[in-house]
């Protein structure tokens, strides 16, 4: 007796946009009840490849076959009724709406068209309770949840659709580790119930502990067709998706400043948020970078934005170069030679419809301005200059920042404070969202700013990443520094065990 078909085959998929093929002969094969994930750098053709099978792009060749049975994917509401859902990085829900009304949203419940709201409020808690999330209020407005929450909320809209399989995007981008372990757990009692999943991280941890099979696209071909996610080395994994192997993630640190080291570009004194961090007592050297490690809601974000002039202190003070900064004035802190680079760079630092051009002289816009008019010529340049730089990818300075990959977006960031001249870079998960390869050329952009005179402090939820580029360490626990050290003096056990159990000391 032959097998039964997978659930999910594409064969040969091609697409084509103006000037780019996205995806070149793809094949993928889901079965039922397992975790397929999918791994590639920025602009390896994932996004593409999802949304073909979301029904969002429609493919120039190829095959897709359900249950062994040939389909087409017309539109995202063809796609939903065969049993396919999707929930990308950014999740389409309307903040103002309940909970009930995202997760019913163009698929109200309803009879001759008036909608049964209490009905579907019912659902809403059946679908929340399946999800192992009955403390969700169904009538809260989803915008007052967390980010972790209003996940739940798309795959308790995914559900209601009586989905077969589930693609996800980077769904444990802005998940702290408790969250990631929930949804795991979730993932677990979905495929227990034979739903498939199809899991996009750039992760792999994760994908060991969630996946089953693997699949690596490059450069919109296929390098790799369901490797097993458990066995398969890193290294494999690291070599498919760049085409080298990659053996040194992180850039040689340089040796301990000497005695004699500069005076410091960064000190605080006292720093305080009241409810957020105890007095903060940091210095930071020209070409040194501090790590802050701690756990989401220790405080690290925090005392970045306070430095930053985001937030007022509400006690000590930030001196630049020995002079004190206006507390609570982003302005000032710019002048002063202070850059960051915050979390959120899609919605807090660039703007998404603006070239690049556009987004690096943001920040020095009187540089070019004569009598009222912006020297666009002198202003291309310059924004040139800096991301050729930072081997900036497509090398266009008139293209959108929207149809950059995150790791290029992440350096348009840094090459708007490199034109500004900054003498300190705050970096708040600086690699977020950023595959494998533009991650370790991240690292290297990172650590040529600190060998040209520029302190850095950066914050990361990935202890290994603080660890490996940081010449120093700040451990944070609940608002305090609970431990100082060399990065070279610790390890990753040591540093988890001081985030959970710390207490301070110097």
């Amino acid at each position: 007796m032959a097998p039964p078909a997978p659930l999910l085959t594409m064969t040969r998929i091609t697409k084509t946009f103006p000037g780019v093929r996205a995806l070149d002969g793809v094949d993928l094969d889901v079965e039922a009840g397992e975790v397929h994930c999918l791994l590639g750098q920025n602009g390896a053709g994932k996004s593409t490849l999802i949304k073909v099978l979301a029904g969002a792009h429609q493919p120039d060749e190829g095959e897709i076959r359900w249950q062994g049975e040939p389909v087409r994917l017309p539109t995202p509401v063809a796609a939903m009724r065969l049993g396919i859902a999707t929930i990308y990085q950014e999740l389409d829900l309307v903040e103002h709406l309940s909970v009930t009304e995202n997760i019913f949203l163009g698929n109200e419940v309803a009879t001759r068209g008036f909608i049964r709201a209490r009905d579907a409020r019912t659902r809403a808690t059946g679908l929340l309770r399946r999800l192992g999330h009955p403390e969700i209020d169904p009538d809260v407005a989803v915008g007052a949840l967390s980010a972790a929450g209003q996940q739940i909320v798309s795959m308790a809209r995914a559900l209601s659709h009586d989905v077969r399989l589930i693609v996800m995007d980077e769904p444990s981008a802005a998940l702290d580790p408790d969250e990631v372990s929930n949804l795991f757990r979730i993932v677990g009692g979905l495929t227990a119930d034979g739903v498939a999943v199809v899991y996009i991280s750039h992760r792999l941890e994760e994908i060991r502990r969630i996946g089953d099979r693997v699949s690596v696209l490059k450069d919109g071909r296929v390098a790799a067709v369901g490797m097993p996610a458990r066995t398969t080395e890193t290294r494999e994994f690291v070599a498919l998706m760049t085409g080298r192997d990659v053996q040194y993630a992180f850039p040689e640190r340089p040796s301990a400043p000497a005695p004699a080291a500069p005076a410091p570009v960064l000190r605080t004194e006292g720093l305080t948020r009241a409810g957020e961090f105890a007095p903060l007592d940091l210095e930071l050297r020209p070409g040194e970078i501090v790590g802050l490690a701690g756990l989401v809601g220790s405080g690290r974000s925090e005392i970045l934005e306070t430095l930053s002039g985001a937030r007022r202190p509400t006690a000590g003070r930030v001196l630049i170069d020995g002079k004190p900064l206006r507390p609570g004035n982003v302005t000032a802190a710019v002048r002063a030679g202070v850059g960051l680079a915050p979390e959120e760079r899609k919605s807090q630092a660039l703007l998404m419809l603006e070239s690049v051009t556009s987004n690096v002289s943001v920040s020095a816009l009187p540089r070019f301005s004569r009598g009222g008019w912006i020297d666009r010529t002198g202003e291309r340049a310059a924004a040139r200059a800096h991301t050729r730089d930072l081997a900036l990818h497509p090398d266009d300075p008139g293209r959108p920042v929207r149809t950059l990959s995150g790791g290029n977006q992440q350096k348009v960031v840094l090459a708007r404070w490199l034109l500004r001249d900054c003498r300190v870079l705050l970096l708040d998960e600086p690699t977020r969202g950023v595959d494998v390869g533009a991650r370790a050329e991240l690292y290297t952009v990172i650590r040529r700013l600190a060998d040209s005179g520029v302190g850095v402090l950066l914050v990361s939820s990935e202890v290994p990443e603080v660890l490996g580029l940081a010449d120093r360490v700040l451990v944070l626990r609940e608002g305090r520094v609970v431990h100082t050290a060399p990065a070279r003096e610790l390890d990753e056990h040591r540093v988890l065990d001081l985030v959970m159990e710390g207490s301070p000391s110097c």
